[in-house]
């Protein structure tokens, strides 16, 4: 098959991606190497906003407020694309404000609004929130969203060319090979979650996967807005429906962390009479300075393209991802495309904290081996898989691939 543009990765982003392309009438075609949304997108608590934890903050230190400004702008763009869809597609979409909270000491906080501040950008300060428990303050962004993220993948893929059940097996010069045969693309956006391809981009030093877990509980409040936890490691709630969805538990992938426990020990604690209706774990790439990487996949490979590394915000993230590529393929500008430009530097402390945490792990001598890059496995106990410490590559107890950047299944003796 030939076509101008190929997608690989049918969750969220490559989705968008192919339905923008479609509107523009660009030719693409999407492959997926399982079904669709059948990876992270599906795991999601699908909060649409631009209130990132304390991103703020911490542009403005890494970068400058105009650079806030635009990552700012650009979520709130895709909230409002977000927005538009939803007039079509029946997805559960809700207005809601967004809170991130501080438990004790709103020091954060108050650098968060001064940064906010300095970018333009506005939030008020709360002192209470209608949570089980007292906070010492948080921020607040009016007129965010969440909605149904399945019911609206279905909606926007109804009409697209999307071939499931065709990983990508080899990529050389805009030829991918599959096992149903060889497309050549002008253009290639790789939008698999955690990039697959090793040998550009420096990805496996550049990102880490990190897992966090959810609990959905029935009769326990209706806390009418999407809240976390200023330190990242806390909480976060919403509800869809009559049921509340409390996040929390993360911990670097292959690492040990509070899982479940922590999310059983809250609810046990704060909602006595509430009943489990499900539980589910995702994981997310995370970037050495908190920007997602979405541009060119490396400075070598100008008609290859990425979009990965959403720390955690995957549904805004998927259509800033979107918009922007949308752009770059067809050889227009994008305002925001220098923000997460892929090629920016990567001189951070995270850097070096994933080459040894890599380095560490593969002088452990033990087995099994991940097939990615070779890194000793972990047993994860919770949810009784094999996990990789170095890139978040995780296996079923029989070898089965269940998250990439892997590309196959573990290999037993």
């Amino acid at each position: 098959m030939n076509t101008d543009v190929l997608i690989v990765g049918g969750g969220l982003a490559g989705l968008l991606c192919a339905y923008l392309l479609a509107q523009e009438g660009v030719s693409y075609a999407l492959i997926e190497a399982d079904t669709l949304c059948h990876g992270v997108t599906r795991n999601t608590t699908a909060k649409i906003t631009s209130q990132h934890g304390l991103i703020y903050q911490r542009l403005l230190r890494q970068f400058d407020a105009d650079t806030a400004r635009l990552y700012h702008q650009a979520n709130e763009l895709a909230l409002e694309r977000y927005r538009r869809i939803a007039q079509h597609i029946p997805c559960d979409l809700e207005e809601k404000d967004a809170f991130v909270y501080a438990l004790q000491d709103t020091g954060e906080l108050d650098l968060e609004l001064d940064a906010l501040n300095k970018a333009g950008i506005h939030a008020d300060f709360v002192k209470t929130l209608p949570l089980p428990f007292s906070v010492a303050g948080a921020l607040r962004f009016a007129n965010q969203a969440q909605f149904h993220p399945l019911r609206f993948a279905a909606g926007i893929a109804r009409e697209l060319q999307i071939y499931e059940h065709t990983p990508m097996q080899a990529y050389e010069n805009g030829m991918v090979v599959t096992p149903k045969g060889v497309i050549r693309a002008s253009r290639i956006i790789m939008a698999t979650h955690f990039p697959i391809l090793n040998k550009h981009g420096g990805y496996s030093l550049k990102l880490y996967q990190d897992r966090s877990y959810v609990l959905a509980l029935r009769n326990a409040q209706d806390v009418d807005g999407m809240y976390l936890d200023a330190s990242g490691k806390g909480l976060s709630f919403r509800n869809q429906g009559d049921v509340l969805l409390i996040g929390g538990g993360s911990h670097r992938t292959g690492k040990r962390g509070g899982g479940w426990q922590v999310l059983e020990a809250f609810a046990k604690e704060h909602y006595p009479a509430a009943t489990e209706v499900c539980r589910w774990a995702t994981q997310d790439c995370m970037t050495l300075d908190g920007v997602p990487y979405i541009g060119p996949y490396s400075k070598s490979t100008p008609n290859l393209f990425v979009a990965t590394g959403f720390h955690k915000w995957g549904m805004t993230s998927s259509m800033v991802s979107a918009m922007i590529l949308c752009d770059l393929v067809q050889g227009r500008g994008n305002p925001y495309a220098r923000v997460f430009d892929p090629s920016r530097t990567a001189i951070r402390p995270q850097l070096f904290a994933n080459a040894l945490q890599a380095t560490l792990n593969l002088l452990t001598p033990t087995a099994p081996r991940c097939p990615h890059l070779g890194c000793a496995l972990k047993w994860n106990r919770q949810e009784h898989s094999w996990d990789c410490p170095c890139h978040g590559s995780r296996f079923a107890e029989n070898g089965a691939l269940l998250d990439n950047p892997a590309t196959g299944n573990l290999k037993r003796k």
